[in-house]
């Protein structure tokens, strides 16, 4: 049987980062910019670009009739809370083309899948959706920039967490913070002496925490023993350990070194 991941994959990072929910800048050839964009991804890994018609960046997608246009689209990430680590950087690369009709309609419904903003139901009036194919993907991550195959790129999930990962944060270190430094405390004998570990990200392979003061602390990662499907999985698999009165299970997470 092979072995669960113990982190997420670099296709999947770049996947979670250009879901849509984090703000994203768009590069577009022989164009001004750079350009504040609002941004999602279908189920098939395509960037959808919504467009105000009056704006610049609506300007700089039509060249010409019927013409593509290459576009970058820059997103890096928001750690959830301060001295969180982040999980880098993405870049898409791809050719832009305006769609309309069954194509418009179709691609407001998966845009919505994201984000459901109003401005969806004025598309092909005050707004415009563009799209376009991963043509190259890169990841900023850990101090060097990765090529991703766009294929891999395709067939990778976003984390499910990623939406709510702040929300999961807060709501764990504020009622369950006893229970969570006693599951961690057996895991990480190294940590610094007095100095509570703290959780300071989460996705569906595992849990991020920091060990020391902030500034010069470390990290390790405590793996979850199967990926979490969302948040009520999460809380069904974390549920046994923090209930209270309850002896912690060693089976809730491992650790497999720092991140």
């Amino acid at each position: 049987m092979a072995s669960s991941p113990t982190q997420p994959s670099p296709a999947e990072i770049a996947r979670t980062l250009s879901a849509g929910r984090l703000p994203g800048t768009a590069y577009v050839a022989h164009g001004l910019g750079p350009h504040q964009v609002r941004h999602a991804t279908d189920a098939q890994g395509r960037v959808l670009l919504l467009v105000s018609v009056v704006s610049d960046l609506a300007r700089a997608l039509r060249p010409g009739a019927g013409a593509e246009t290459a576009v970058v689209l820059d997103v890096p990430d928001l750690p959830p809370a301060a001295g969180s680590p982040a999980l880098g950087r993405v870049w898409i690369s791809g050719w832009a083309a305006p769609l309309t009709g069954a194509e418009a309609r179709q691609a407001a419904l998966d845009f919505a899948d994201t984000d459901p903003t109003g401005d969806l139901l004025d598309v092909g009036r005050g707004f415009a959706l563009h799209r376009f194919e991963p043509a190259e993907v890169r990841l900023e991550t850990g101090g060097a920039v990765l090529r991703i195959d766009p294929g891999e790129y395709v067939v990778a999930e976003p984390d499910p967490l990623h939406p709510v990962e702040r929300e999961i944060i807060v709501d764990l270190t504020r009622r369950h913070a006893p229970r969570l430094t006693e599951l961690f405390s057996r895991h990480l004998a190294d940590r610094a002496s007095g100095t509570p570990p703290r959780l300071v990200r989460i996705d569906r392979y595992g849990m991020v925490v920091a060990l020391g003061r902030p500034g010069p602390e470390r990290t390790a990662r405590l793996v979850f023993p199967r990926p979490v499907r969302d948040r009520a999985d999460l809380v069904r698999l974390l549920q046994p350990v923090l209930r209270p009165g309850h002896a912690p299970a060693g089976a809730a997470v491992h650790r497999v070194g720092r991140s």
